[in-house]
């Protein structure tokens, strides 16, 4: 991989090590090194390529960019001599003088004499970025003082060097030596570190892809090797293959087309199949590549361009161009003297001799080589001639001395081109041979530039030897290759030659796939790549190249645009496959950073993907990496990432960690992710966190002995403080904390039951019975089933027998997680419950949901002897416990809904039953008699009457307090009927509902009759029976027109509430009929109202009455009837009681009459609008019959529709 990449494991090499390799650059200019140069053996350069650079006596003097510092040698000539300023400025950048080379650069820009050497360093960013411990001066030359021809010298002293400062120096980031927890993010700075860290690393990988395009658009250009050239020059009907470059010009420059004449579909297909290319920027083609006129011009242009006349002429010249500095034609002229110019220019033809020596000596010994290789060839075709059968076999090779290490592809394939046994092709062997050693140091034969040339073997024989029958002719080998080679067969080109050669081995099966699978991948249909998976993963696994490997697993990461769910799964498997296969350090090494690149990608399907191979890699990592690097990587996906389904992808695999990590330190790390997972915004990260992540950190709590000590007090903790906050109560938080801590019931009764004193007398019995189907609530995943935690159902069971058994008859001696519940945990509980604000139904919700699976979890015997009693205990049900004046009494507390729903309701059998009705009757009954609030009763109403189930129930105890001899309880009872009527069924209000009512009216007193007005007005919202409404209506109207109700007050004031409350839901007939008019009469009533008090109330309620009723549809009989005389009634009086209300009113009337004056003119204009839709409808009648005689064509009668010029 590049060392530019943005990963964590290509981490810039510290300021030592660029010090140790800048005084290596020093030393690498020794005299010594001159000695060495011929001790390298004749594959290397000559120790000194530059020229110049012999000049002077010391050879140590410095050179920077290749520029020979000829400085000492000219001035031994003549003091007089003056030292260029180009000379000035490369000494500067060699030592380092950066602000004097910058003061220089700014006086010669001033002076208009820049130097382009200063103008270009100073433009370059990059040289002031610490470069993999290069000085910014030398990284552009590369190779040293001594140019291109020492770079095979410099490059072995610089790997040994390299290998010498890893060993010593610690700073040196390798995949090896990277400590990965300076990435995680403990510690008060390492996160702004990391932010700084990445942010370098992503400008270096810019710059590092800008290179590398630079330089691979060079590469492309000469892509084809000068033997193909030569076929295909040879050979003008075979077309030369189309290069990367010209690829990605060519589809740049189709793509414009298609989209220029409207192809957008078809431009969006030709994206899609080329998707490592991007069609909105030309430099994405190549770096300093102009970009070529358009498709239509090429084509208008491609006749009329003459090829231009060239002369061809030989030139040879002594020195390569690339041997000399990189700046050797950009320097700027020196005035020196000729005297000067000559002494230099005899130098320059020493030291070129020198090299021509030394190249001579290296000739020779190639030659030598050749051969020696040429007499073992011969040898070799004379032992295979001497065969009594003409058969194929493969003939162990000598060993080359000269080779150090022979390379991965050792030509173990069968080169189906053919064999020859030939003597006469020495001249064909000797132009061969030298390519063969440069390429394959252990190959024992040439390859033939014509086809049907040899058999590769390496020294092994073959698995199985092919014999051919052979005719018995005598014709000359000569005459068979010539013969032969008018079969049409193209063994030059890449695709020609890995046809040619069939793989004979395991490994270079490998290698033909990983040459081959790059150019395979592009040319797959986009739902069809999943099939190339398992060639993908079997290569990356087996091939013995890195770089290969990486690339592939690369092309396995990126193999599909957006994958869905079932390719995702099968690039899962693979990869944990793979993982399986080669271990957690080239996990580490080669998967690992695959899904670093791809954690900020534009598409969120591949972020899933780093998210889930995040997760399931986990079990094959390394423990350090994964409990520092994978889990920093998932906190910030998960901090960061904007899609739902990623994040829900992370909080999972944030789970799968939580299940293998074993540092202790990162439990703060652990509890900070629960709670930002529970904070998410989105409910499906929410309900993952329930599902994965909990019963895995609860897990992993567990075994550190936290759970009990410090996860669930910490929870309580925070819920506490919301309590006590000074703006309110924050319900959701609230809801965050204690949905986790009912997530948490399931293990912690594990934990009860694994630390019990019968643990060890737990032996698996066929005569246990089984587990109930209803003893347990339904898990929210298998991770919170008690039964998956302790191990099996089975072992569950045997647990379970002991436990009740230890409750019921040996007691909680001992037993101290039992005992930390009932002594701490319950009571702290209860404490808050008795705290939070009971006329928040759904904090009373929470807490009911809670107890109830808290109780159904620990078990009926639990619950009745450990929870039951604190509540009981706390609520002693008398007079004592209301603080009528006040309402702090504990009965008028949320304690009461929550014992009653939710630990009553646990358990459905009839003594349960009969406890929760007791408890109910007591507490309406002690609340009425003190005259306390009837909040924790309403509360309680609401949320049992929510459940069906606890409908007959609830009627029970409402039809004790209908017939209680206290007219105070036949209240509570009559206003309770408003709480539980929502929901139940017309049978049960006809038959129980309605007659209780009718029974509570019939009473002498005028509280409990005025008490059951709000429940006959929700019967008149929530039922449609006819019957029963006017059965309603008839106990509604008495109450309006009987005359000893016409002093009631307080009974005005509930009738006209409640009609402001169900009118706009009740049926409109009801409403019409009844609600209206009335309303009307009580306006017109409260205007000769003589008591301001009475009169301002009943305006009040009034005005809040016709602001609801006025939302609903009137008709303009109603409007004008009773609507607006009755808002006019009630102007009045608010135009003497309160003038704020009398301003709405009088909006309130002049919109009602502006709607009745629209309706008016909307009639008008409807009679208008019939009469011409008539006339319209006629029209239109005359016009299809005129079209319908037409027999004219559809041009000509396309022409009827055009306007008349």
């Amino acid at each position: 991989m590049a060392a530019g990449n943005v990963n964590p494991f290509n981490v810039s090499d510290s300021e030592e090590e660029a010090e140790q390799r800048q005084d290596g650059a020093d030393t690498e200019r020794s005299p010594s090194d001159e000695a060495q140069g011929h001790s390298l053996g004749p594959f290397s350069p000559p120790a000194y390529s530059d020229p110049a650079a012999l000049l002077s006596s010391n050879r140590t003097s410095p050179s920077v960019d290749g520029i020979p510092a000829s400085a000492a040698a000219v001035s031994g000539i003549g003091a007089e001599t003056r030292v260029s300023l180009d000379a000035i400025a490369a000494q500067l950048l060699r030592d380092q003088y950066i602000l004097t080379a910058l003061e220089l650069h700014t006086e010669l820009l001033e002076a208009g004499r820049e130097l382009p050497r200063l103008r270009d360093y100073f433009s370059n960013p990059g040289n002031f970025e610490r470069q993999s411990g290069t000085p910014p001066a030398c990284k552009e030359q590369g190779v040293g003082p001594g140019g291109p021809l020492t770079a095979q010298v410099q490059d072995v002293k610089r790997r040994k060097k390299d290998a010498h400062l890893r060993d010593r120096a610690g700073s040196i980031s390798t995949l090896d030596s990277l400590d990965f927890a300076r990435y995680s993010d403990d510690g008060n700075r390492e996160s702004d570190e990391r932010v700084a860290v990445l942010e370098f690393e992503l400008r270096k990988a810019k710059e590092t892809i800008q290179a590398l395009r630079a330089n691979l658009t060079q590469a492309a250009e000469c892509e084809i090797a000068s033997q193909e050239r030569k076929n295909y020059k040879s050979s003008p009907e075979t077309q030369e293959p189309i290069r990367p470059l010209e690829k990605r010009a060519l589809n740049f420059l189709v793509n414009e087309y298609l989209l220029k004449n409207e192809y957008k579909l078809t431009s969006i297909t030709f994206s899609d199949e080329n998707d490592d290319q991007d069609f909105e920027l030309w430099d994405d083609v190549g770096l300093n590549i102009p970009k070529p006129p358009d498709l239509l011009q090429l084509y208008r242009n491609c006749g009329n361009s003459q090829p231009l006349h060239r002369d061809n002429v030989d030139v040879a010249v002594s020195v390569d161009p690339s041997d000399l500095p990189g700046d050797y034609f950009t320097q700027e002229p020196v005035q020196q003297t000729d005297v000067i110019q000559q002494q230099q220019q005899q130098e320059v033809v020493q030291e070129l001799e020198y090299q021509i020596s030394l190249l001579n000596s290296e000739k020779q010994s190639l030659a030598e080589q050749i051969k020696k290789l040429q007499s073992d060839i011969q040898a070799l075709q004379r032992n295979v001639s001497s065969e009594p059968t003409a058969g194929v076999k493969s003939t162990p090779s000598k060993e080359n001395p000269k080779c150090d290490k022979p390379p991965l592809d050792n030509g173990q394939y069968l080169d189906i081109r053919g064999v020859t046994e030939t003597d006469s092709s020495s001249d064909t062997t000797k132009t061969s041979t030298s390519t063969t050693i440069a390429t394959d140091c252990t190959e024992n034969s040439t390859t033939a530039t014509q086809p049907h040339s040899k058999l590769k073997a390496n020294g092994q024989q073959s698995k199985s030897s092919v014999q051919f029958d052979q005719p018995n002719r005598k014709l000359s080998p000569a005459f068979h290759q010539a013969l032969l080679s008018f079969c049409r067969m193209s063994a030059d080109s890449r695709l020609g030659s890995e046809v040619s050669r069939i793989a004979d081995s395991e490994q270079s099966v490998m290698l033909m796939l990983g040459r081959c699978l790059p150019h395979i991948v592009p040319n797959v249909l986009l739902a069809k790549r999943e099939e190339l998976i398992p060639l993908i993963l079997c290569t990356a696994c087996l091939h013995p190249e890195p770089k290969e490997r990486d690339q592939l697993l690369h092309i396995l990461f990126n193999l599909i645009k957006r994958p869905d769910d079932e390719q995702r799964q099968m690039i899962l498997t693979g990869c944990v496959a793979f993982a399986q296969h080669v271990g957690p350090t080239r996990v580490e090494a080669e998967l690992l950073p695959q899904c670093w690149e791809q954690i900020n990608h534009k598409y969120p399907e591949r972020r899933l993907l780093v998210a889930e191979a995040c997760g399931a890699l986990a079990p094959y990592l390394p423990k350090e990496i994964r409990s520092s690097l994978v889990l920093s990587m998932l906190q910030q996906m998960l901090a960061d990432d904007k899609a739902d389904m990623v994040r829900e992808a992370v909080v999972k695999s944030l789970g799968v960690i939580m299940g293998y990590i074993d540092d202790p330190d990162k439990y703060s790390q652990g509890f900070e992710l629960m709670l930002l997972s529970l904070g998410d915004p989105s409910e499906r990260v929410v309900s993952a966190t329930h599902q994965v992540f909990i019963p895995a950190f609860a897990a992993w709590c567990t075994e550190l002995g936290n759970l009990q000590s410090q996860l669930i007090p910490s929870l309580l903790t925070r819920i506490e403080k919301l309590l006590k906050g000074e703006y309110g109560l924050d319900e959701h938080k609230l809801h965050m904390y204690l949905s986790a801590l009912q997530s948490l019931i399931p293990s912690l009764f594990a934990v009860l039951l694994q630390n019990a004193p019968f643990t060890s007398r737990v032996k698996l019995q066929g005569d246990v019975p089984p587990i109930e189907v209803t003893r347990f609530p339904r898990p929210a995943s298998p991770l919170q089933d008690v039964a998956t935690i302790v191990g099996s159902r089975e072992q569950l069971a045997v647990l379970l027998h002991l436990y009740d058994h230890q409750l019921q008859h040996e007691g909680t001696t001992g037993w101290d997680s039992l005992l930390w519940v009932v002594n701490q945990f319950l009571p702290q509980i209860i404490d808050i419950v008795g705290r939070i604000n009971v006329t928040s139904s759904t904090c009373v919700h929470e807490f009911s949901r809670f107890f109830w699976r808290l109780c159904r979890t620990f078990g009926k015997i639990f619950t009745n002897t450990k929870v039951k009693p604190q509540f009981q205990e706390i609520l002693r049900l008398s007079e004592e416990n209301v603080d009528a004046t006040a309402g702090n009494g504990i009965l008028t507390k949320a304690t009461v809904p929550i014992y009653a729903t939710g630990v009553l309701t646990c358990y459905n059998q009839e003594e349960d039953r009969k406890l929760l009705v007791g408890f109910l009757e007591d507490v309406m009954t002690t609340l009425s008699l003190s005259h306390a609030p009837l909040d924790s009763l309403k509360a309680s109403f609401v949320e049992l009457g929510a459940n069906p189930a606890y409908h007959e129930l609830l009627l029970t105890v409402l039809w004790y307090g209908v017939v209680h001899t206290s007219a105070l309880v036949r209240c509570t009872a009559a206003r309770m009927f408003e709480r539980v009527l929502r929901g139940m069924s017309e049978a049960l209000i006809d038959k129980r509902v309605a007659p209780a009512l009718i029974t509570l009216c019939s009473g002498p007193e005028f509280s409990v009759r005025i008490s059951t007005i709000p429940a006959f007005g929700t019967i008149m919202e929530t039922v449609t029976q006819k019957e029963l409404l006017e059965r309603v209506k008839m106990q509604l109207a008495s109450f309006l027109e009987d005359p000893q109700y016409q002093d009631q007050h307080s009974l005005h004031m509930e009738i006209i509430k409640t009609f402001g409350r169900v009118g706009p839901n009740a049926e409109p007939r009801f409403r019409d009929e009844f609600v209206l008019p009335h309303l009307h009469k009580l306006a017109l009533c409260n205007n000769q109202q003589t008591v301001e008090s009475k009169r301002i109330d009943i305006a009040t309620q009034l005005f809040e009455a016709y602001s609801a009723l006025s939302c609903c549809f009137i008709s303009e009989e109603l409007m004008v009837n009773h609507f607006l005389p009755g808002l006019r009634c009630l102007r009045t009086d608010m135009e003497q009681l309160s003038p704020e209300h009398e301003v709405i009113l009088s909006s309130m009337i002049k919109e009602c009459e502006i709607k009745v004056e629209n309706k008016a003119i909307g009639e008008a204009q409807g009679s208008i609008s019939i009469a011409a839709s008539l006339v319209g409808e006629d029209a239109k009648t005359k016009f299809l019959s005129k079209m319908g005689q037409l027999t004219t064509s559809g041009a000509m009668l396309a022409n009827v529709f055009q306007r008349k010029k």
